[in-house]
């Protein structure tokens, strides 16, 4: 007789299996479903900006605006501080070098050349006073002279007379001593004579001298305090333009302040700001070009200023050749600056994704077009149009291009 057995109750190896692809399953589901809810952004893709990526030259350039002004600007300051009085020439006139703009008055430079005209009086006073004195030593000194000179030669005279009467004997010995003590006195007071007539000789020439170098000194001097006065005419530094006048009759102008400026207007150059993100690429000499009535007109960057202000930096350019005919101070013109040589690149266009992203990412739409999925990407060189891509695209690939600050955090933005 059979014995029927009872089925055993519980887990088999079996179950095991299929209890893990549950798990996994149900793991998978969980992270597709709240994953994503979280790290994705849903939107219209009618309100984004998509562009594709493609493959072309890519041309090394930056666009600038620049503005028109003087070749040269050179200011007025005032050499001598005053009142004004007279106002010649008012701003924006056409002006000559040399041509008188101002005139200011300064009693206390007119009271200090009464100063040195009266101490140049009273020196010319004392070298005249000096020069009579030395004259009239100079005189005396040559008279003396000149007497010493000639009891100088009696006295020998008769020294040597009685000098030889005496050796003949017929003269007493004191009458010979007697004529040769005086004939020595002679010669030692002509000698302290002529000694004393050529230190004379030499103290007028160098007190003369001294007083001639010290008269042409106040005279050097008084002269640039004329100068001086000739300086409360302000007058056009160079031929241009008046560009500017900060003065008005009965002002006070103090010496150095600034009191206008000249603008030369033989040539123009363009001021422009460049953004600093180029400045290890803006060199001196580079090429640029403007269009203005369907012509080309050549540029060359001439200065490029160090500093840098709210994130721009300055920069200076010429024209290379022809200018436009109406170019006036002050025009706008839109500027297309060469950095490079062109390329063969892939280019993205640019977009406001930039700003939010720094270039280091982009979202990548897929195949469908109904998502877009985050994607770290390499940007090189940028110009107005286009951004090079080194990595991280291909071509044809479509990226959106606006801006992602209201996107957050996302990973993955859903196109409804």
């Amino acid at each position: 007789m059979d014995i029927q057995l009872e089925k055993k109750k519980g887990l088999k190896p079996k179950h095991y299996g299929y209890i893990a692809l549950g798990i996994f399953v149900l793991f998978a589901g969980w992270k597709l479903i709240f994953a994503n809810s979280v790290s994705s952004f849903r939107t219209d893709k009618e309100r984004l900006s998509i562009a594709h990526v493609t493959e072309g030259k890519f041309d090394d350039y930056i666009t600038i605006n620049g503005t028109v002004a003087p070749i040269a600007t050179i200011y007025m300051d005032a050499y001598e501080g005053g009142r004004v009085t007279e106002k010649l020439i008012e701003e924006g006139s056409m002006v000559k070098k040399g041509d008188i703009i101002l005139k200011l008055e300064n009693m206390g430079l007119y009271e200090q050349i009464l100063a040195s005209e009266s101490n140049l009086a009273l020196k010319q006073n004392d070298l005249r006073s000096t020069r009579l004195t030395f004259d009239a030593r100079q005189v005396e000194g040559r008279r003396s002279l000149a007497t010493t000179s000639t009891d100088l030669q009696r006295l020998k005279r008769n020294y040597e007379q009685n000098q030889a009467l005496f050796e003949d004997e017929l003269v007493s010995k004191e009458v010979y001593l007697t004529s040769k003590e005086n004939y020595e006195l002679a010669q030692k007071q002509y000698d302290i004579v002529k000694l004393q007539t050529e230190q004379d000789d030499e103290l007028r020439k160098t007190s003369l001298t001294g007083l001639d170098v010290d008269l042409q000194r106040m005279r050097k001097t008084l002269g640039m305090v004329y100068e001086r006065l000739d300086h409360l005419n302000v007058r056009a530094p160079a031929d241009g333009q008046l560009g500017f006048l900060d003065a008005e009759i009965g002002q006070s102008i103090a010496q150095g302040q600034r009191i206008g400026q000249v603008n030369v207007l033989t040539d123009f150059k363009i001021e422009a700001e460049i953004d600093e993100h180029y400045i290890d690429r803006v060199k001196r000499e580079l090429s640029a070009s403007l269009e203005r009535n369907n012509k080309e007109y050549g540029l060359r960057l001439r200065k490029v200023y160090p500093e840098v202000r709210n994130g721009r930096f300055k920069v200076d350019l010429v024209f290379t050749g022809e200018k436009p005919e109406t170019i006036r101070a002050g025009q706008s013109y839109n500027i297309k600056l060469q950095l490079g040589a062109s390329n063969d690149a892939l280019l993205l266009p640019k977009g406001g994704f930039f700003q939010s992203t720094g270039g280091q990412w982009v979202f990548v739409l897929g195949t469908d077009e109904n998502e877009a999925l985050k994607r770290n990407i390499r940007i090189g060189k940028q110009n107005s149009k286009y951004y090079e891509v080194l990595e991280g695209l291909e071509p044809g690939e479509q990226v959106i291009t606006s801006n992602y600050d209201s996107f957050g955090t996302a990973e993955r933005v859903v196109l409804k």
